[in-house]
């Protein structure tokens, strides 16, 4: 697994996106091609080495609660601390902060070998991206005890949105924040509130793998009626500890009201341990009462906002998690179609009877002689080495964003914007559907738990709701992102694109590739003004999720004509099998993918209200 991953890394980092190119910059001046690859090499033994032989142990031995304590396998606690040992929670992070001032692109990359192995081992991401919150909207003091010691590994961190009864309709939460007597503003830890509330599908809510967690909470803080502000405008952003701590970030030996309600049993991701958190139910009463004590992050009603800081980069991150677990689908079974001998090829003409001839006193051959086993093999392929491209070009957006000139880094942050539902969610669909391919390979076995490919399956099932459901993510692409500033983002999508489109076109192979994925960008760019002509946002959106399959197909052909610009400048005649490998899936992707469009598209150009306007007793 690790060779295959590691080799497409190399050429789409280095080749590809000329990762190395960035070290001209200040912030990555002290880097080279060496320390990139010695951070590769790290991250890819640790994987090897502490989560890949575990990946079946934490599927089948799920977290426990006693009551008391959640009990996870040792082997859960080990992986942790090796990641934590290895800096990479603070990979990008300044050197103030004991980061590495990594790129994002190499940090993404590398995090992608313990996607592979297991992804349900620890959920670091959620501490990154908690840390990261805290430093763009907390106070000096918020980012000196809480992400300082996230990024070293001492803390974990969480993400509290979703309540039982809210979903993903976060306007409806109901947890209240209301302040701590009467000194509340004047806590040098931010403004001190005291929480009430039950949060569901909290990922890493509990566990005994670290000193400490840090919950990110949403709250509102009531009116001066006593009661809370209507949709969003209200939320706000608390810090809420496990445990309290000082200003010097020592703990205090005081319990918060944080109670585990219970543990929840997921289809996947089966290592992780997931949960119902009750805050300040008085289970556990601190500082002379019930309420979990919690910090203001940034202003009262802009909770959201900070929130979305770390949703979007948790966003990115399920994309990654999805592609990489495709991956894994992917380089089971192709061993398998190499190894499993089974059938023999059809031999000749037809035959009178119309069924073609095979010679049954030959030996069988391998799976992946057969031309049914290659498609499947091939769509694999082009969905997880071309979500991997999208993945790592938009991390590479990030640094842009954080470190190129002026413009470069506003185009780069308002593409973003425009990609990321489709980062997210592209790799979430079709990266399950090249699991369920892995599965089919490996025929009567795949279904079983002999063979790995049923938990990637399952493991993988879960991405299409993880940081916002595939509507949420079509109705913000095709209500919003596309919109945005007249337009905006979505024009300079088209110009990147058409920059790809006139250098594709300088090489005889790829002028035909060129011409379709310019058809499709003119149909999806139609398509958009079709969806809005009327104005009304119940026809615009009634098919979101077909725009955005067919938005998503459209920039992943860009995705694999970009990369064979890439191929052909390294390797023009194709002599090297990976090349040819990476050719022969950007043929499949425009032959049997680009094409599927116009079926997403004619629906969203007449505003087809099949589904919006049926009656729900005709279900």
């Amino acid at each position: 697994m690790t060779t295959s991953l590691r080799s497409t890394l190399d050429f789409l980092l280095y080749d590809w996106l000329q990762a190395e190119s960035l070290n001209a910059r200040e912030r990555f001046a002290d880097h080279s091609r060496e320390t990139f690859d010695a951070v590769l090499d790290t991250c890819e033994r640790i994987a090897r080495e502490k989560y890949a032989p575990f990946n079946r142990t934490v599927d089948t031995q799920e977290p426990q609660f006693d009551g008391e304590r959640v009990i996870l396998p040792q082997c859960t606690h080990d992986a942790r601390q090796a990641f934590a040992d290895s800096g990479m929670l603070s990979a990008a992070q300044d050197y103030a902060l004991g980061g590495m001032q990594l790129p994002y692109v190499v940090e993404s990359a590398a995090n992608s070998f313990f996607g592979c192995a297991s992804i349900s081992i620890g959920s670091n991401l959620l501490t990154t991206g908690n840390a990261n919150a805290i430093l763009v909207y907390g106070t000096p003091l918020q980012q000196q005890v809480f992400a300082a010691n996230e990024f070293n590994g001492r803390w974990a961190g969480t993400m509290c949105l979703s309540e039982p009864q809210a979903g993903s309709s976060l306007s409806d939460i109901t947890t209240r924040a209301e302040a701590d007597g009467a000194d509340f503003e004047v806590d040098p830890l931010g403004p001190r509130y005291r929480l009430r509330g039950n949060k569901m599908w909290i990922s890493s809510g509990d566990h005994e793998l670290t000193e400490n967690i840090v919950h990110l909470v949403l709250a509102k803080i009531p009116g001066p009626d006593g009661k809370l502000v209507p949709g969003v405008k209200g939320i706000s952003l608390f810090i809420v500890p496990k445990k309290l701590v000082d200003t010097d970030g020592h703990l205090t030996g005081e319990r918060n009201d944080v109670a585990l309600a219970g543990l929840n049993h997921k289809l996947g991701w089966r290592g992780t341990t997931n949960t119902l958190l009750n805050f300040g139910e008085g289970r556990y009463p601190v500082r002379g009462g019930a309420g979990a004590i919690g910090y203001l992050v940034g202003r009262p009603g802009e909770g959201l906002r900070c929130m979305f800081h770390m949703m979007n980069e948790a966003r990115i991150a399920i994309g990654m998690a999805a592609t990489t677990l495709g991956l894994a689908g992917y380089y089971a079974s192709l061993d398998y179609a190499r190894t499993r001998l089974q059938g023999r090829p059809v031999q000749g003409s037809t035959s009178a009877a119309g069924s073609a001839g095979k010679d049954a006193s030959q030996p069988p051959v391998p799976l992946i002689r057969h031309a049914d086993i290659k498609r499947m093999l091939l769509a694999q392929k082009s969905y997880c080495e071309g979500a991997l491209a999208l993945n790592l070009y938009c991390a590479r957006l990030v640094d842009e964003g954080r470190t190129g000139e002026p413009q470069a880094a506003q185009d780069a942050r308002l593409l973003l914007e425009v990609l990321t539902p489709i980062a997210k969610s592209w790799p979430s669909e079709f990266c399950l559907e090249a699991n369920s391919l892995a599965i089919q390979i490996h025929g009567g076995y795949g279904y079983t738990r002999d063979f790995p490919v049923e938990q990637y399956w399952r493991d993988n099932r879960l991405n299409m709701i993880h940081e916002g459901t595939h509507g949420i993510q079509a109705a913000d692409l095709l209500g919003r992102k596309v919109v945005m500033q007249g337009g905006a983002g979505l024009q300079l999508l088209g110009r990147t694109i058409g920059a790809t489109i006139a250098q594709a076109r300088k090489h005889p192979e790829l002028a035909a590739w060129a011409d379709q994925l310019a058809q499709a960008l003119q149909d999806v760019g139609e398509a958009t003004q079709a969806a809005w002509a009327t104005g009304n946002p119940t026809e615009a959106l009634a098919n979101a999720v077909p725009y955005m399959q067919a938005f998503g197909h459209t920039v992943l052909a860009w995705m694999w004509l970009d990369v064979a610009c890439s191929v052909l400048a390294r390797d023009a005649t194709l002599s090297i099998a990976a090349s040819a490998g990476r050719m022969g899936a950007a043929r499949y992707f425009y032959h049997f993918e680009l094409p599927r469009i116009g079926a997403w598209l004619q629906v969203v150009r007449q505003r087809d209200l099949t589904c919006a306007a049926l009656d729900e007793d005709a279900f």
